[in-house]
């Protein structure tokens, strides 16, 4: 039996889709930037050649085992803009979320509009209990996506994470349960229940 590919995700002004081997290029040049690898926890700079696509190849499998799933940020007019995925604990039914968006295009609500359609695919294929991310204390875009997708701050490791470049940041971790996630949905639609 074949398994299900990758869906495509789409909102207002975004699409959401599996990266292409095309893609590597320009995920090296957005994500390995100084200012999105400095909010970062995973991303290098200088970022390697070939990481890009080494990191692509990987997609598929990671779906189709049901580990997650990674989506390419496209932009009507501007292409790939940045990457949001992922991470499940199918055991524990959970998954961690992680995204990042090109320097250009920061200051938009291209994140919250990702992290919404993720975080409500993530609920509803992968069936979890709870969805979380953690970002750099200091790092105030990222708090401000996750606080308007609904998740709350559940704890603050003081001094956790350490970047060769920066020194030593707290990390805010951030959740949402399921509970919470659909009463937010039916909040927002007046009472009725989101299909």
């Amino acid at each position: 039996m074949k398994l299900p590919a990758q869906p495509s995700l789409s909102t207002a002004r975004l699409l959401l889709k599996p990266l292409g081997f095309d893609d590597a290029a320009k995920v090296q040049e957005y994500a390995g930037s100084a200012e999105v690898a400095a909010t970062t926890s995973s991303i290098p700079h200088p970022y390697p050649d070939g990481a890009a696509l080494a990191w692509i190849q990987t997609h598929p499998i990671l779906f189709e085992t049901g580990a997650g799933a990674v989506f390419g940020i496209f932009q009507e007019g501007q292409g790939l803009i940045g990457c949001i995925g992922l991470g499940v604990d199918r055991e524990s039914r959970n998954a961690e979320l992680g995204y990042w968006i090109g320097q250009p295009f920061w200051s938009r609500g291209y994140a919250t509009e990702a992290a919404h359609i993720v975080v409500a695919f993530g609920f509803a294929y992968f069936a979890l209990h709870k969805i979380h991310a953690k970002c750099m204390a200091s790092n105030l875009r990222s708090v401000r996506v996750l606080e308007k997708i609904g998740m709350r701050r559940e704890g603050l490791r003081t001094e956790h994470f350490h970047k060769e470049s920066t020194g030593f940041h707290d990390v805010a971790e951030y959740g949402i349960l399921i509970r919470d996630w659909n009463a937010r949905q039916v909040s927002a639609n007046g009472g009725e229940a989101e299909n």
